[in-house]
């Protein structure tokens, strides 16, 4: 097959060049050089569908884990839980614990010692002890709580927080989700 005049250059054997000076493809089999290029595309589409695959998995499994609730949550209700001694928690001060998944806040008072959920009623902050202002305070904004009763001394939240009840066997301090 002879070129065309005006085709562009060609090479001795009569084949035409492409710009950057490797030949055309013949018979289908690219030059080595086009090869790198192969890879290069090949491993960059690869490397898009991974990142497709990763971030749908990212959105997904919250709404998946969301949707089906987990057997750890279902069986930790209605259970009583060890959360420590008389002596973890003197007189007049409190102590976040876990209680099961969610966390509660037990104060020793002059009443006794109280339970109350740790979870704030206005935004669901965690709360915590104060212990210079010897109350229950939410750290989002600045909602305080008696330790007593659980009612709201001040700020936003609009109810107080949800008792839990305690018991006390020896010194050992336990808490029973209703």
């Amino acid at each position: 097959m002879e070129p065309e005049v005006g085709a562009g250059p060609v090479t001795e054997g009569g084949s035409p060049v492409i710009l950057g000076g490797a030949p055309a493809i013949e018979g289908g089999v690219p030059p080595t050089g086009t090869d790198r290029q192969t890879t290069r595309r090949s491993f960059l589409r690869w490397l898009g569908g991974l990142t497709i695959v990763t971030t749908a998995a990212m959105v997904l499994t919250p709404v998946v884990g969301f949707l089906i609730p987990s057997k750890n949550g279902a069986s930790a209700g209605g259970g009583k839980v060890l959360v420590g001694t008389t002596a973890d928690i003197p007189a007049g001060s409190g102590t976040v614990v876990a209680m099961g998944s969610k966390p509660a806040i037990v104060v020793n008072t002059e009443q006794g010692v109280r339970a109350y959920s740790a979870i704030c009623t206005h935004l669901g902050c965690v709360v915590a002890w104060n212990d210079m202002i010897g109350a229950i305070q939410c750290p989002c904004h600045d909602g305080r709580f008696s330790p007593d009763t659980g009612a709201v001394v001040s700020g936003p939240p609009p109810a107080p927080l949800p008792p839990i009840t305690v018991s006390i066997e020896g010194d050992q301090i336990y808490l029973t989700e209703a």
